[in-house]
């Protein structure tokens, strides 16, 4: 059995937390020390009660031990893995990311990874990720770090920057879904339905701007189906982990329609979740208003939403760590585990990930931070050639990597002009007049500005 130290960065997570944990405790293979680094620390403490009472859950296969760190170099000393999670600002910023561009006509399903949302959030979030990279260059040089925080790309981007040699690697599970919602076309075309992980997806393109350009089980190409599949449920849609109208209730959910009508547009198949994908196109594609996101079968995600979860969630968390809710120890659909798993040479695994573009996306920029396949094995994660994008999907692509690499420079560089190049250049900011466009970054960055403490906020009256 391998023991290993593992630092948390966002160690008080309120969910994902306790999915990784769960996951921790059911390997036979792994034990050691999971260390809890947050601000918030109370909420660390929690998870260390919630870690202590999974060691007592009947079905555990192995007892961790779970230590509260106040500073991050403490946390980080001896560290064989780094695993970052955080929330960059608050649920109030957020609103700012969310809200204020809708009176610009601009809506946002998620709003953090690209659009206005996904600037502001870049921008509170990059002086973060820099601190955090110098402090793993300085304790833990030779770890492993796994990010999870959204902007994904520029996130991955930040570490690498400013510790080149860094063993960095970013994982989204939206590609997950997407061989779910494949492995149902398999099912009604071919009257069976493999596991997700039976089948072979050739993955490329940028965090929540992937995209499938092959599928295959066995000697089947699923895709030779989508046609056939897509013919018969565009109207209606279908939704790989329930009723195609649940995103009525829940707005994480949706129909697949965008992703439905990429394909049939484009002949390869997004490989994120609706409500990620539509933010990479002009607004008037699919998020005109609330009329038309209705009409393509997802949801606007709103900020009252997730305050009222994040309570829920901090409940929940209380009556974990209480005992007051007893703990269900069961494996989770996440890779996080079994990638490490693999990095320890105890296993090998192919999976998508976030990671410097070295060639195996030769359409993109190379440097720049790509998703593609990769081969996990012993102290290696090395990414896969992927298939290349059809053109009209890759000006799309490059467009938004572009903006990525545009935005990320004006941050380093703590350039708001910079930064606003990206933030207009933004598809959602496609109908914007150039006033307009300056009008709305002034307003979201005064708003935020509290978060914005590294900028120079005078900066703006040149735009």
């Amino acid at each position: 059995m391998k023991k290993i130290k593992i630092a948390y960065i966002g160690g008080g997570s309120k969910q994902w937390a306790r999915v990784f944990m769960y996951d921790l405790a059911l390997v036979n293979d792994l034990c050691g020390e999971i260390g809890l680094y947050d601000i918030d620390i109370e909420s660390a403490k929690r998870n260390k009660a919630i870690g202590e009472n999974i060691n007592k859950a009947p079905n555990v296969v192995t007892k961790w031990d779970y230590k509260v760190y106040s500073d991050l170099d403490s946390c980080l000393n001896n560290a064989d893995f780094v695993v970052i999670s955080i929330l960059p600002g608050s649920f109030n910023e957020m609103r700012v990311d969310v809200e204020t561009p809708i009176k610009y006509g601009i809506y946002q399903s998620v709003g953090d990874t690209a659009g206005p949302g996904g600037v502001m959030r870049a921008l509170r979030t990059v002086p973060f990720y820099e601190e955090f990279a110098k402090a793993i260059k300085r304790i833990c040089p030779k770890a492993w770090v796994i990010n999870f925080t959204n902007p994904m790309t520029i996130c991955t981007k930040t570490l690498y920057d400013v510790f080149p040699e860094i063993k960095a690697f970013g994982c989204c599970h939206e590609v997950f879904h997407t061989q779910d919602f494949l492995c149902d076309v398999l099912k009604e075309e071919k009257g069976y339905r493999p596991n997700r992980n039976e089948i072979y997806t050739e993955v490329s393109g940028i965090n929540h701007f992937t995209w499938i350009t092959s599928a295959k089980y066995k000697d089947d190409e699923i895709f030779d189906y989508l046609d056939d599949y897509i013919d018969k449920h565009f109207k209606e849609g279908h939704y790989e982990h329930g009723s195609n109208e649940q995103y009525k209730t829940d707005p994480f959910a949706y129909a697949n329609r965008v992703k439905m009508d990429l394909y049939k547009r484009y002949g390869v198949l997004g490989a994120a979740g609706d409500r990620h994908l539509v933010e990479f196109f002009n607004n008037n594609w699919y998020l005109k208003n609330p009329e038309m996101v209705n009409e393509w079968k997802f949801a606007l995600t709103s900020i009252d939403f997730r305050v009222n979860q994040m309570y829920e969630r901090i409940q929940e968390s209380k009556d974990l760590a209480s005992k007051k809710k007893p703990i269900e120890l069961k494996k989770s659909d996440e890779e996080a585990v079994d990638l490490m798993r693999a990095i320890l040479g105890l296993t090998s695994k192919i999976s998508n990930v976030n990671l410097i573009n070295e060639g195996q996306m030769p359409q993109i920029k190379l440097g720049s931070i790509v998703e593609t396949n990769a081969v996990f094995t012993h102290d290696s994660v090395r990414p896969i050639m992927a298939k290349p994008l059809p053109e009209a999907v890759l000006a799309q692509v490059n467009r938004c990597q572009t903006n990525v690499e545009t935005l990320y420079e004006g941050i380093k560089n703590r350039d708001l002009k910079t930064v606003f190049a990206s933030f207009v250049n933004q598809p959602l900011c496609s109908n914007l007049t150039l006033e307009d466009a300056k009008a709305l970054f002034k307003e979201m960055c005064e708003k935020t500005k509290d978060y914005l403490t590294v900028y120079n906020l005078d900066d703006l009256n040149s735009l």
